[in-house]
């Protein structure tokens, strides 16, 4: 909605005889209204929200059940990012020059798509990966296997493993199975709608700004390619996140949550 659309409308109710632009502009900003702005948002679906994300916020603090983690104790935080698409530019792409940005030709080839299945240690600030032709129990299996079968993992006392409620690794039945794979292994699910939970969701943020935008690989090899050598040349530098969400601060978003449920529409 244009400045003017509002203008228009506060003449046809009555609101007004006139009024300037200028004006209309000044009581928007006095009452810090911005109506031609929208933010989406969604209310916790899950029962057992609170419970759930407190475990995980407890296991990014080394805290379960109330107990420290041990020394031998790690926690994974675990993903799949699908449709990693390669996209052939028409034309070559030009480098950026003096005073000239790099300039990417907008109608490109698709040359397919990799679903890129990562991992994230994260007190460990170590991350693994591989891209797979499609998400599902054999992939995410393949992912789990490259993390446990090596150390610090394979003879860890526990190694938690934070994942959503894809259809992959769903309910107690996925953890029962990775379990009987791995007998160190717990598997503890987000929460229903609550990806940003998961720490895995920050370094895929990573990896669309620094390595798929611009979008510009002459094929699925060279994507792959690119993504591995990312984790290889970011995990030289990388360390844990700073999470500074804690349970105190879930509660707060909880309250808040619910006295907005509560409250009628208009």
């Amino acid at each position: 909605m244009s400045v003017a659309d509002i203008r228009q409308q506060a003449i046809n109710q009555g609101l007004v005889a006139e009024i300037s632009g200028a004006t209309l502009w000044r009581w928007l900003s006095s009452d810090a209204l911005r109506p031609w702005q929208h933010r989406s948002w969604i209310f916790p679906r899950d029962p057992d929200f609170a419970v759930k994300a407190g475990l995980i916020l407890d296991l990014y603090s080394r805290i379960w059940q109330g107990i420290p983690l041990g020394s031998d104790d790690f926690v994974i935080s675990a993903d799949e990012k699908t449709s990693v698409q390669a996209r052939r530019r028409k034309q070559s792409t030009l480098p950026m020059a003096s005073n000239r940005p790099m300039r990417i030709e907008h109608e490109y080839f698709r040359e397919g798509a990799w679903t890129y299945l990562a991992a994230w240690d994260v007190h460990r600030a170590k991350v693994f990966g591989r891209c797979e032709a499609k998400t599902g129990i054999a992939p995410v299996n393949r992912l789990v296997s490259e993390v446990m079968s090596q150390e610090p993992y394979k003879s860890a006392s526990r190694v938690f493993w934070i994942m959503d409620n894809c259809s992959a690794h769903r309910g107690k039945k996925a953890a029962d199975r990775l379990r009987s794979q791995w007998p160190n292994l717990l598997l503890i699910h987000t929460p229903i709608h609550a990806s940003w939970l998961n720490q895995i969701e920050i370094y895929f943020s990573i990896v669309q700004r620094k390595v798929l935008t611009p979008n510009d690989f002459k094929s699925l090899a060279e994507l792959e390619q690119r993504l591995l050598a990312f984790q290889r040349y970011y995990e030289q530098t990388a360390k844990p996140f700073k999470w500074t969400f804690t349970r105190g601060d879930l509660q707060t978003l909880l309250a808040k949550i619910d006295a907005k449920r509560l409250t009628p529409a208009a």
